[in-house]
């Protein structure tokens, strides 16, 4: 399965009060969010992290937490990305562009205004804003494809590829994934 994420802010403490987080300290978000998402992600699936894993921690610590991270990391760099140890990834970008059994997806930190294949039915995901649902929920309503799979906007989970397309209301057999 293929997965995204973003915005987890890995040792953060200030990003509880600023986005309102369920967390009564920063050890809890840590360990809730790694959970979450080792309970979704297994280690042969793919996953695009859209930035911000980590901020306000040591490099080591950071790549030690990396590490305890299931699946196949792709890294597209986030404001708050320090030089991670470069092994830990898949491969890491500024933007990618991936197609999923026919869809097109393109990846940013960043939400961007226009896309690759926007005009023939792309997607674009991102983090950064850390919006709630509702922002995904009126962006589905005009007609934008445009998701933000951060934590705060998924219930502090990662969101598969097919939770995407269902979202926007797609049928597609979601099997495998190639990198273009």
């Amino acid at each position: 399965m293929v997965y995204f994420t973003a915005d987890m802010h890995f040792g953060h403490r200030a990003i509880i009060n600023m986005q309102n987080r369920p967390f009564e300290s920063v050890e809890e978000m840590d360990r809730v969010l790694l959970q979450n998402y080792n309970s979704v992600v297994r280690q042969n699936d793919t996953v695009y992290i859209l930035g911000d894993i980590c901020h306000h921690m040591k490099i080591e610590d950071a790549d030690n937490l990396i590490r305890k991270m299931n699946g196949k990391k792709y890294l597209i760099i986030g404001n708050h990305d320090k030089k991670y140890d470069p092994r830990l990834f898949e491969d890491i970008r500024d933007f990618m562009k991936t197609s999923i059994d026919g869809c097109n997806f393109a990846l940013m930190h960043y939400p961007m205004l226009s896309w690759p294949k926007k005009s023939s039915g792309g997607y674009q995901l991102h983090g950064h804003i850390h919006a709630r649902m509702e922002y995904n929920e009126k962006n589905r309503a005009e007609g934008i494809r445009r998701y933000d799979v951060g934590v705060d906007a998924n219930n502090f989970f990662p969101v598969s590829v097919k939770q995407i397309i269902d979202f926007f209301g797609e049928q597609v057999n979601i099997d495998d994934h190639d990198i273009v």
